[in-house]
């Protein structure tokens, strides 16, 4: 019950309960994909789970705004070492096309989705519906078994409920065989961001 607890508090708990799921899922050598990477927390937190000695780790960011994937190099300057950063590789790109930048046949453990606006950023350049629906799609191929697609939908601004309906309407399509679907939301804050964990058996 404790780790409840600490999602219904501020997002910086929030973004605990997240790592602590991801690091659930991932191994040393693992290739995830940061699909929104905005100001580049999520990316720094994903190299440093994935990253070693041997150089097969990889973190793939992506994001349409030229804005984000400077504030995520920048912060990956400050963060980490040459050799940790060279294995992130950033694409300016919409989040649907992911597909068109990794090799060929990549097994990937995680992809993660921050779904909105960029923090800090232009409120009115934002994540859609029909992007993320393709996004998902893309993600649900390469990912491996074992793996996650971890979102967080922010649903305060114009769309962000419209784009939480597709998420959990993709979600709720899955086999329930292969795959494991849960959402994390706070009932008494309704625009509180919604957690939605899809793990691949």
């Amino acid at each position: 019950m404790s780790w409840l607890v600490i999602f219904l508090g501020r997002r910086k708990q929030q973004k605990w309960l997240i790592c602590r799921v991801w690091r659930h899922v991932l191994h040393k050598g693992d290739i995830v994909i940061d699909a929104t990477c905005g100001n580049g927390y999520d990316t720094v937190a994903m190299l440093k789970m994935v990253a070693d000695e041997s150089g097969h780790g990889r973190v793939y960011g992506i994001d349409i705004q030229t804005e984000a994937l400077e504030n995520t190099s920048s912060l990956l300057d400050e963060t980490v070492t040459q050799k940790e950063k060279e294995l992130v590789k950033l694409f300016p790109i919409c989040h649907s096309r992911m597909d068109e930048v990794l090799p060929e046949n990549t097994a990937v453990r995680l992809v993660a989705f921050n779904l909105g606006y960029l923090p800090g950023g232009d409120k009115g350049i934002i994540t859609t519906s029909k992007t993320t629906l393709l996004a998902l799609e893309a993600s649900k191929k390469m990912l491996i078994l074992g793996g996650l697609i971890s979102l967080v939908v922010y649903v305060g601004h114009p769309g962000g409920r419209e784009e939480l309906e597709t998420v959990e309407a993709f979600a709720s399509g899955l086999c329930v065989d292969g795959w494991i679907c849960c959402k994390f939301q706070m009932l008494n804050r309704p625009l509180a961001p919604v957690l939605v964990f899809i793990f691949k058996r």
